[in-house]
């Protein structure tokens, strides 16, 4: 049978585990015990309703892919525009740089769907009708942008959410939010039995190969060699014996 190393620190962990989880079965304590050794950060990608092995699996192969920001080019007009120190969110127009802020028109979205929608410059055409698109922004360092007055137009390099299409000022700003708004944590003792999710393939892989039986035994015995866990482990064999017995 197969060795299962356990160190000090993971067996001190386990302990702490079971001390606050007085009814944890064999397969969570496991399943805990994986997530330390491995060091497995579960997260639920929210949108996609998936859930991946960490947090920087997933942003790296967002990343490789494209998906997770773009570079957008903004135009910012000159002289002075809607918006000042306290506007915590800005519609601007792709065309023309025209900005209309939360805090300095009543009705901002109303606001940057007329404009777009007369814009001169808006080529852009959607069934023969001018297209109403426009970008958002809730990142103070994109505002900032606008509180400034200039002399001259400018455009400028910035980068969108490909999942919110939100603009951010770099591509730190878009990671974090979406860290923020699109990740939740999930521990991996809860991941095999919920069926409101599905789970990354090569992560299922993972926990599959983990969940063999040979693998289990050996942690149980592993565990029987440490004084500490001896009511723990003769509990889970009375259960495993009772369960036993009751398909028999």
């Amino acid at each position: 049978m197969a060795v299962t190393d356990i160190s000090e620190t993971i067996k001190d962990e386990l302990l702490r585990f079971l001390k606050k989880s007085k009814k944890a079965d064999l397969i969570t304590t496991y399943l805990y015990y994986l997530e330390k050794k491995f060091k497995i950060d579960p997260v639920l990608f929210i949108r996609d309703k998936m859930i991946y092995q960490s947090q920087g699996e997933l942003i790296a192969r967002l990343e490789s892919q494209g998906k997770l920001w773009r570079e957008t080019e903004i135009k910012i007009q000159h002289g002075q525009q809607s918006v000042n120190e306290l506007t915590k969110k800005v519609y601007i127009c792709p065309f023309t740089g025209k900005v209309f802020g939360d805090n300095t028109h009543p009705n901002p979205q109303d606001a940057i769907y007329d404009w777009v929608s007369k814009c001169p410059e808006n080529k852009e055409r959607v069934g023969g009708l001018k297209a109403k698109r426009f970008f958002v922004s809730e990142d103070p360092e994109v505002i900032k942008n606008y509180i400034v007055k200039l002399k001259e137009p400018i455009t400028k390099i910035v980068y969108s959410s490909a999942v919110t299409g939100k603009l951010f000022n770099s591509k730190q700003s878009v990671i974090d939010d979406f860290i923020k708004n699109q990740l939740k944590p999930i521990p991996l003792e809860e991941v095999p039995n919920q069926n409101r999710y599905q789970i990354e393939e090569h992560f299922l892989a993972f926990i599959q190969a983990q969940l063999e039986e040979s693998k289990i035994n050996a942690f149980v015995e592993s565990l029987g060699d440490f004084e500490e866990f001896s009511s723990y482990v003769g509990q889970w064999l009375e259960e495993d014996k009772a369960d036993s017995e009751d398909e028999e």
